[in-house]
């Protein structure tokens, strides 16, 4: 059985980053494109709408506080959800801060051009959850995706709380 073009993959947050993953800036409206024309009209900007859930699309720029590559640590995240979503974290440093997302899916995508191509994931989550710690999920995992704090720190963080 082959897997469709465009097939999303439901992954869970500690999965896909396991080091953490850092906000920065704010959520924003992922708006359609519009042209000098449409603008000189006074047409009014519209919102992306996903193809598959017919959910609004909102955007932050992200972190991968695990991704050797420099080039391949920032992204653009795409939430979707009816309403604008709002990060549970406080800001660490001005503009940054802490994040862990539900409903998470990754497409894999093919990035690069020419003989330099590789391959890629397009992230897209339906909003925020709170920040694993204190949450006592007992899963042992969710220790290691608390994103401010090293891995080290984290382990003796739950070792403290056993």
């Amino acid at each position: 059985m082959a897997i469709e073009r465009n097939h999303r993959f439901e992954m869970q947050f500690e999965e896909a980053f396991p080091q953490g993953l850092v906000m920065v800036g704010e959520v924003s409206a992922d708006n359609e494109y519009q042209s000098r024309e449409d603008r000189a009209a006074g047409r009014p900007t519209r919102q992306r709408v996903d193809e598959v859930t017919g959910k609004r699309q909102w955007k932050f720029m992200a972190t991968d506080l695990g991704e050797p590559k420099a080039k391949r640590a920032s992204f653009e995240m795409t939430l979707l959800a009816d309403v604008q979503p709002v990060p549970t974290t406080g800001e660490v440093l001005p503009g940054m801060r802490p994040v862990e997302l539900e409903g998470l899916t990754a497409e894999p995508r093919v990035g690069g051009q020419g003989e330099f191509k590789y391959q890629t994931y397009v992230f897209r989550a339906t909003g925020f959850r709170a920040a694993a710690s204190g949450s006592g999920s007992g899963s042992g995992s969710s220790g290691a995706a608390k994103s401010s704090r090293s891995a080290a720190s984290s382990n003796s963080d739950e070792s403290k709380a056993a």
